[in-house]
């Protein structure tokens, strides 16, 4: 960017910035998440003369995007300071469960849905496979800022959101190797995801184990240097996240349990930190995170394939509640805090969009499956925030203590 690219660069991000702050300020007022405000701003923005002016220059584009990235990194590495391992564990054969009935039902709805369609069974199962991920980098701030993180709700939603980050490598792992086939292009196969899955598992244990004695021996001097260290093992694991086709969410939130027993260590130089990064992280990350998911949800794929567009949304939805409401027979969950799971798991963002991408680029699917899926996937991430902020909102007190 040029001079005058850096000026009006820096004037976006003010005019972003002063929406958000009056927004947030004006949804303070009925209790409502003001990390929200930049999505509510974001969706608005786009609809104005400020979308055309950020999508003519590259270097505006690209550079909102990979702030917005770097929001993803430290939004979940913060939430990976809060986790406690030990209560997670407690919990892992029903997260387990969660996870298995979170995804597989969603998946046999969006199968029967597009069967009824008419598409073949080949596009019906891929299809099927993208209403299973849950977007955890959308739901889990607001679960923070309810203070509701190392609740039973938090450490289901985290852990199960965590888990089927393994479907969406996969998913998008398997479309990449059905379309390679079809081109004859090679894409690694299902072998080198799985390779890369358990190289990245073993590191992260290695790492977690490790830690404390590398950090006996090798304290950081100051609060400088442990935030210097604390990016490393950050940018690390969310590189190397990547890398594997992991992703840099996993790879954040590992890195924050890897970093939690050193920040617990360190006591009043780990607490000053923690409380840095998470004003950093919701007060200039996190807001230009928001502010971009709503920057490019495009509402208008409604008004071009509604109905289409409805049942994959419903196909997702109505998995997600079925499934965690199965959890409450078996005396894992109450039904407030299915209703809220449910939903928290049912946010969206990116995977979906990135197979109808390669799907419609490799003409494998149509226009008109394209604009739905996108669709759908917009107006998840506007609502499920939503509707997840207004259930914690008024059964957060009746569900936070509950065992």
């Amino acid at each position: 960017m040029n001079e005058i690219e850096v000026g009006e660069f820096l004037l976006s991000l003010s005019l972003v910035f002063a929406l958000t702050y009056s927004v947030g300020y004006f949804l303070s007022k009925f209790k409502i998440p003001s990390i929200l405000a930049a999505l509510f701003v974001g969706i608005a923005l786009s609809y104005t003369q400020f979308s055309p002016f950020i999508h003519s220059v590259y270097a505006f584009e690209s550079t909102f995007s990979f702030l917005s990235n770097l929001g993803v990194l430290f939004l979940l590495f913060y939430i990976g300071l809060q986790i406690e391992l030990g209560e997670m564990k407690k919990s892992s054969s029903d997260i387990v469960w969660l996870t298995i009935l979170n995804t597989s039902i969603p998946f046999f709805l969006g199968v029967i849905a597009m069967l009824l369609y008419g598409y073949d069974w080949a596009i019906a199962l891929v299809i099927g496979m993208t209403r299973m991920p849950t977007a955890e980098a959308v739901i889990v701030p607001i679960l923070d800022e309810f203070n509701m993180i190392k609740t039973r709700i938090g450490t289901f939603i985290i852990g199960a959101g965590v888990l089927d980050d393994i479907v969406e490598v996969l998913l998008v792992g398997i479309v990449s190797i059905w379309i390679g086939s079809k081109s004859g292009e090679s894409h690694g196969g299902i072998v080198g995801l799985l390779v890369g899955i358990f190289s990245f598992a073993i590191i992260s244990w290695v790492f977690y184990k490790l830690m404390p004695r590398i950090m006996k021996k090798y304290e950081p001097a100051n609060l400088s240097s442990l935030m210097i260290f604390s990016l490393i093992i950050l940018f690390g694991f969310g590189g190397f996240g990547e890398y594997v086709e992991l992703g840099m969410v996993v790879g954040a939130i590992v890195a924050g349990v890897i970093m939690r027993p050193l920040f617990e260590k360190e006591e009043k130089k780990g607490e000053l930190l923690s409380t840095q990064t998470q004003t950093l992280s919701y007060g200039f990350f996190g807001v230009i995170f928001f502010f971009w998911v709503g920057f490019n949800a495009d509402m208008a794929g409604f008004l071009q394939e509604p109905l289409l567009a409805i049942v994959l949304f419903l196909a997702g939805t109505a998995g997600k509640l079925l499934g965690v409401f199965l959890m409450v027979p078996m005396k894992k969950i109450n039904f407030k805090e299915a209703v809220i799971i449910g939903t928290g798991l049912n946010a969206r963002l990116t995977t979906e969009i990135i197979v109808a991408q390669l799907l419609y680029a490799a003409a494998i699917i149509d226009l008109k499956l394209f604009t739905a899926l996108v669709a759908a996937s917009a107006f998840s991430t506007i609502i499920v925030p939503l509707a997840f902020s207004f259930m914690i909102r008024f059964w957060g007190d009746e569900v936070y203590n509950a065992k």
